[in-house]
């Protein structure tokens, strides 16, 4: 089935407007996050998992929360919208796609949903360390993309080339 850019737009709405998991899960066994070392933006991932009968770990919830502009946030409700429910190995999927699909996207936004999609990496991470040891600290991924919007480069550029 095909959406369409309208139906696109509404879901995007929904998410900006009400944004699905956000806040803090406090019986969380399981925490990562996503930085932009940039400009200090940040998401935080709290996972609740159980392990189904294979031993297989499972995100039987999620929440999100962000320092960041509104694509973080629309970015942070989509993916855990989509991730409850997933085992690890679908949850990794999903994050593959997902920094599958930024390739052509505007590098601001790009930067916004590859923040999220590496806290989610990162709270799998942790839950599968503390696993092995309980101690394990919080894992940090920092995102490789640079989310200046490109008004700003031009503008840096521009006075770079007025100093010289």
């Amino acid at each position: 089935m095909q959406i369409t850019n309208e139906e696109n737009s509404k879901l995007l709405m929904e998410h900006l407007m009400e944004p699905k998991n956000y806040g803090k899960l406090e019986d969380n066994n399981a925490i990562g996050i996503g930085k932009n070392p940039q400009n200090g933006e940040k998401v935080v991932i709290y996972l609740k998992v159980k392990e189904d009968e294979n031993g297989e770990p499972i995100i039987e919830d999620i929440k999100f929360q962000a320092i960041g502009c509104t694509t973080t946030v629309v970015a942070g409700s989509i993916i855990t919208t989509e991730a409850k429910g997933l085992s690890f190995s679908r949850a990794r999927d999903l994050i593959s796609v997902t920094l599958g699909m930024l390739d052509g996207v505007d590098e601001a936004d790009a930067a916004c949903t590859e923040m999220v999609a590496l806290a989610l990496q990162a709270s799998l991470d942790t839950y599968l360390e503390r696993k092995k040891d309980k101690d394990f600290p919080i894992i940090s991924y920092r995102i490789n993309t640079d989310c200046t919007p490109k008004e700003e480069k031009q503008k840096e550029e521009n006075s770079s080339e007025k100093d010289i």
